[in-house]
């Protein structure tokens, strides 16, 4: 079969063919809408109908206001009222109809507005029965038709290539139509109306502009409904990331089975290790520091005094509760905790942190700043914003201000491992882990000049944990921000481990948390979605997850550094299948 015919496992969904010849405006805006009747465009239509609207209530005012004034009766009109009030109803009507309809389909459809998606999902979450939600999404997953024992033993391993099913005939003209440029790869979904037939398109298209396969990439199998307006544009497929367990880990007097999605071998592995060195020591313990997302605008000034005088407007106390009332009118779990500013020049950059309930919540803190910013702009009229984000916030970038400042959730975990784990699970001892933490994480990191960075592997753990909960990957950067410690304690018996991470910033709502894979992993921890007794509270439990996890594994490699462990084990997980495929050397 030649490329051009190649398409998803499946059939796409079948559709009739034209009668009128196959035009391609036509296919994709076969279903008819109300504004097709509209004599004019639609935006000169609304244009019409708001002037008219406006200007009729303009003309009753003033004649009413006059009637008023020499004690004529209001219900007394004439010809010229009677029109201004048909035109008015008229007018009503149809602005009513038409975004009024809207209003109330925002209502009772989930919206697809990124930054209205904390807010709802913890909504959501708070009006439903407990343990309702996941009780059926659980049920839903766990319907199998035979034991998971017979499903490993009897069923076939899924193959990763899919079989090459030729396009429809309707298809094949809206490929043709992407290919050729006519028809944007972006706007599948809205003129199709099928987020799976616009990615079955949109990988096929794909293929023949590039001339190259995508067989290896799955397509089946996955809601591309769930993903539209929130988490990915313009999809073609999705990535398969195998997801490991790590576990019990031992915290505050509870046990977590920890997900981690990773390819890399050895790390679960590891972690698992270290979740068992803790447990037989008792269990971690943890501290939740702090807990606010941060966003910092700039803005310009004519000149270094005025921003300065607007600095001291934002720090002064007696200030602060007229700004924290104009944030929080963004969102219901949104809270103003401070204003930190800092001065370049004649540029003012504004750091705001807030709480954000159970979201991880830069779209929430975005919209408070940009309150107050409209609100100081009555006061400060020569003030320019630049930028909503002036990178004094600091997301997704290495900076000290987060290893300072915090953003996010600050957490410390420690434990105390005793001498006989030690020796028994970390096959090491304790002057050599302690010796090895100084020299490495401590004084190493310090000659490499890092920032943040005093630690083993943190960006593993945070890393795995992310993508198999939902986070945003890219917040790994500040969110692995780590220094790890450790001491001798009872006489050098026993150590003392812990890790201070002062920015992991993770939600339990909104984002990738809402699809089904991650939801699930989540749900295994215990915090899926929002907390109905108090906001906030899953949000933070997963912090103290991610530090205990990466306090399990900074524990599990430094003991393979200090015993030699760690190219053994690489050499025999990683490698286990590097020579599948390579033949034997005779001799």
């Amino acid at each position: 079969m030649e490329l051009g015919r190649r398409s998803s496992s499946k059939a796409l969904a079948p559709v009739k063919p034209m009668k009128m010849g196959g035009v391609v405006d036509d296919i994709l805006k076969k279903d008819p809408k109300a504004s097709d009747a509209l004599p004019l465009p639609l935006y000169l239509t609304n244009g019409v109908f708001f002037t008219l609207f406006f200007s009729v209530v303009y003309f009753l005012i003033t004649r009413w206001r006059e009637k008023i004034r020499h004690s004529t009766p209001l219900h007394i009109v004439d010809l010229s009222e009677i029109i201004a009030i048909l035109a008015l109803v008229a007018s009503f009507i149809y602005l009513l109809g038409f975004f009024g309809i809207d209003f109330v389909q925002s209502i009772l459809r989930p919206s697809t507005d990124v930054w209205a998606a904390e807010d709802e999902d913890q909504s959501i979450a708070a009006n439903a029965g407990p343990q309702k939600l996941d009780e059926e999404a659980l049920l839903k997953e766990d319907s199998r038709k035979v034991p998971c024992g017979a499903a490993l033993v009897d069923c076939p391993i899924p193959q990763v290539s899919q079989a090459i099913t030729p396009p429809t005939e309707e298809d094949e003209e809206i490929i043709k139509s992407v290919v050729e440029g006519k028809t944007p790869l972006y706007s599948l979904e809205s003129k199709l109306g099928d987020c799976k037939r616009a990615a079955a398109i949109r990988r096929e298209s794909l293929q023949r502009m590039t001339g190259k396969s995508l067989d290896g990439l799955p397509l089946e199998n996955f809601d591309y409904e769930s993903i539209l307006g929130q988490c990915c544009e313009m999809p073609v497929g999705y990535v398969q990331i195998p997801v490991g367990i790590a576990g019990p880990l031992l915290l505050d007097g509870r046990e977590y089975m920890v997900p981690m999605a990773t390819t890399e071998g050895c790390l679960v592995a590891s972690t698992n290790r270290g979740c068992k060195a803790i447990q037989l020591s008792g269990g971690a313990n943890s501290v939740l520091l702090r807990d606010g997302m941060t966003r910092a605008p700039v803005v310009r000034f004519a000149t270094a005094r005025r921003a300065a005088q607007l600095k001291f407007f934002l720090e002064e106390p007696a200030n602060f509760d007229t700004l924290a009332m104009i944030f929080n009118r963004s969102s219901r779990f949104a809270r103003l905790q401070s204003i930190k500013c800092a001065i370049a020049g004649k540029n003012l950059y504004m750091r705001f942190s807030c709480s954000t309930g159970d979201a991880m919540g830069m779209n929430m803190v975005s919209k408070g700043v940009q309150n107050v910013l409209d609100f100081l702009q009555n006061d400060f009229p020569d003030m320019d914003v630049i930028g909503i984000s002036g990178n004094f916030c600091s997301d997704k970038k290495p900076a000290a201000v987060n290893w300072i400042e915090g953003r996010g959730k600050s957490v410390v975990c420690e434990v105390i491992i005793s001498g006989d784990v030690v020796r028994k699970v970390l096959k090491t001892n304790v002057e050599a882990l302690v010796e090895l933490n100084m020299l490495k994480n401590l004084v190493g990191s310090a000659m490499a000049g890092a920032l943040g960075g005093f630690n083993a592997h943190a960006s593993n753990i945070v890393s795995a944990v992310f993508l198999a909960t939902g986070q945003d990957p890219a917040q790994n950067v500040e969110s692995s921000h780590c220094i790890t410690m450790m001491e001798a304690v009872n006489d050098g018996k026993d150590i003392h481990v812990s890790v201070t991470m002062p920015s992991i910033e993770v939600g339990t709502v909104g984002g990738g948390t809402q699809l089904a894979s991650q939801s699930a992993c989540l749900n295994l921890l215990g915090v899926k979605g929002a907390n109905r007794e108090a906001a906030g509270s899953n949000a933070r439990l997963l912090a103290t997850i991610v530090a205990g996890s990466v306090l399990a594994g900074e524990l599990s490699l430094m003991s393979a550094l200090a015993a030699g462990q760690l190219v053994n084990s690489h050499m025999k997980y990683n490698r286990a299948g590097a020579t599948k495929d390579v033949p034997k050397i005779s001799s």
